[in-house]
């Protein structure tokens, strides 16, 4: 993350364009039900993406000279659930690419399915069960950034395994070669990303108390809002 312009086959780059497409979509209606239902919710929007854009646009030196960094993706997600982190999350690719040489277009299906649809899912998951089983706010909220962090990686390994087998073991030594490439870096930022989005939910709880509680993040009752709306 983020995989290079031009570095993936374009059989490849075409095809995790089309996965990535209906999740991004979904996410768009998604969006826009939230603004006109919920106009006061576009500056912790804004702010969503933003963190999203500023975390994942920092460049860490991995391993080998590679670059790993963290996502940012797990505090949308648990505020307003990954359709809407889809979107949030291209958008911040998208960008990026253009403006920052950072990913590219060819490889923005790829990189938007692994950032902004497999590691919000992943990380909201975690949370919500975290949840139902009566963890503590601030620890599901941890255990769902760092996972939707981790899983981002680990995503994209699989992506390029499968485009760069290795010409031994094939797929699997390669996915063992990446794994191993990012792990290493990826691990204690994953750590640090869920330590940040928890200062910043505790920032938000008390400046966002009201808008929290309606988003279903605070109060125990887990709201069927959530539910509903993952289920769309």
């Amino acid at each position: 993350m983020h995989i290079a312009e031009g570095y993936l086959p374009p059989v490849h780059a075409a095809a995790w364009g089309v996965a990535a497409a209906p999740f991004v979509a979904h996410g768009v209606r998604a969006l826009t039900r939230e603004v006109r239902s919920n106009p006061e919710s576009t500056l912790l929007l804004g702010a969503s993406g933003a963190f999203t854009f500023v975390l994942s646009a920092l460049k860490l030196p991995s391993v080998t000279g590679s670059c790993s960094h963290p996502t940012g993706t797990g505090l949308g997600a648990i505020l307003f659930r990954p359709p809407i982190m889809a979107v949030l999350g291209t958008i911040t690719l998208l960008f990026q690419a253009l403006l920052l040489a950072h990913g590219g277009l060819t490889t923005l299906g790829a990189n938007a399915f692994s950032m902004a649809i497999v590691g919000p899912w992943a990380g909201y998951g975690t949370y919500l069960l975290l949840r139902r089983f009566g963890a503590p706010l601030m620890v599901a909220v941890f255990f769902g950034a760092f996972v939707a962090d981790l899983s981002t990686y680990c995503v994209t390994s699989v992506q390029l395994a499968l485009a760069f087998p290795d010409p031994g073991s094939g797929v699997p030594g390669a996915l063992a070669k990446f794994g191993g490439i990012f792990a290493v870096t990826q691990i204690p930022l994953a750590v640090s990303e869920g330590l940040l989005t928890v200062l910043v939910m505790r920032l938000l709880t008390q400046s966002s108390k009201g808008e929290l509680t309606r988003l279903g993040v605070l109060g125990r009752e887990r709201t069927e809002r959530h539910e509903e709306a993952a289920a769309r």
